[in-house]
């Protein structure tokens, strides 16, 4: 069963809240986050501290976890970052679009990660982590929250409802995209408990949705310091990583696209006519085409749109084969592109759905890459599917919106 643990959270006073919250750090890029570099309230001085210094800096020097260090604690020096005085259990609610899910921030147990209790879709990349280890390592905070997700479970749902009606949001806010953002504090211990016990005794797993890469980075932090003998009660809290579980029901998952830099030595013709093996292929000009149903997909090349709907026998049905990421993966990048491990490989490009038709446009227009393919989203039944056999789904299969805010609230170990 999943094991959850209350903490003293640091957090913005909350005139600050709005001011200081900030997109994940792995969102954003070096230069969009420099277009806050003036501003002494926003997160990215600690989560892209990068900002602060020159732009011919290394981003992963230890000058950048350094700085990062320095920035946080002027933030609490400053009292634009206050620690509460008792462990709690925090309420966070998003609203994009009319639709709203609500989870719950808490510390989950690494315990339950190293165990398969908190279960992975994804492989995690190894420069990835070390970024974020360092980080952990030099602040001694946990500053960006993993986003996990569980089968609903109506009594912690009762409870949280019940908060949410009962008492006034700590935070209440609309970010400058639009995402309508409440935060509540459950101060009462009688309700801290009874959600611990919950958890204890009726949710059998939780699912990263997304931040493997810090649950990852969480866990070996965790593993270095019990091999240096930091660890007595085993309840150090260093044994827990900052987490926001949500129910299922409430989630939504959008596409996760993608761009190829070269179609391997192919024409534009013979591309279309060698995809025509395991796709039946439509020509529709310049009409984008966001796939409507599982084995469809857009392609936008050479100025045009086709919709490529995926030939019966040219997949498996296992819960790997039927995604269509991997149909993709497999009839195009790898069979035609010789692109094998989009992990690594330069050639191919991520785009989360959440950009739009024509950001995939615009990077195949300005030559930039040379073909776009838009993709039918995961479900969270087949993440839930696939995380429970033990397998896990290519990379870049999900992108989750709206995203979490970092420095809301943040675990200090």
């Amino acid at each position: 069963m999943a094991k959850i643990i209350p903490f003293e959270g640091l957090r913005p006073k909350k005139e600050f809240a709005e001011k200081v919250a900030t997109l994940p750090y792995d969102v954003v890029s070096v230069a969009e986050a420099r277009q806050f570099r003036k501003d002494p309230y926003n997160f990215y001085h600690v989560t892209r501290a990068e900002i602060d210094l020159s732009e011919n800096v290394d981003v992963h020097s230890q000058l950048v976890y350094d700085t990062a260090e320095e920035n946080l604690d002027e933030m609490v020096d400053k009292k634009i970052l206050v620690q509460d005085k008792d462990p709690y259990y925090y309420i966070y609610e998003l609203t994009m679009d009319g639709r709203s899910q609500t989870g719950l921030v808490c510390g989950s147990s690494i315990d339950d990660y190293e165990k398969g209790i908190i279960k992975k879709h994804e492989f995690t990349r190894p420069e990835k982590e070390l970024d974020r280890i360092n980080h952990i390592k030099t602040t001694h905070a946990q500053t960006g929250i993993v986003f996990l997700a569980y089968n609903d479970q109506e009594g912690v749902q009762q409870i949280i409802d019940k908060w949410k009606a009962n008492h006034e949001p700590e935070y209440d806010f609309i970010s400058s995209d639009g995402v309508h953002h409440r935060f509540w504090v459950i101060t009462d211990y009688s309700k801290v408990a009874s959600i611990t016990r919950l958890f204890d005794e009726e949710v059998p797993a939780t699912y990263i949705a997304d931040g493997h890469h810090r649950a990852a980075s969480a866990a070996k932090v965790c593993q270095e310091m019990k091999d240096n003998d930091m660890s007595i009660s085993g309840d150090e809290s260093f044994n827990y990583f900052i987490t926001c579980i949500f129910p299922a029901s409430q989630l939504q998952i959008m596409d996760y696209n993608r761009v190829v830099k070269d179609l391997n030595h192919l024409s534009p013709d013979e591309f279309i006519k060698a995809l025509q093996d395991d796709f039946e292929v439509e020509s529709l000009d310049k009409v984008q085409y966001k796939p409507q149903h599982e084995h469809e997909f857009g392609m936008y090349l050479n100025h045009a749109w086709y919709k490529l709907t995926a030939k019966q026998g040219s997949f498996t049905n296992d819960p790997i084969g039927v995604l269509d990421v991997s149909i993709l993966q497999n009839n195009v990048l790898s069979k035609l592109l010789n692109i094998n491990d989009p992990r690594v490989d330069k050639r191919v490009d991520f785009v989360g759905g959440i950009r739009g038709l024509g950001e995939l446009e615009k990077r195949v227009d300005s030559k930039e890459m040379a073909a776009a393919f838009a993709c039918y989203p995961v479900s969270i039944k087949q993440l839930f599917a696939i995380a429970d056999s033990g397998n896990v789904m290519p990379p870049k299969s999900t992108w989750f919106e709206p995203k979490l805010r970092d420095g809301l609230v943040i675990y200090l170990i």
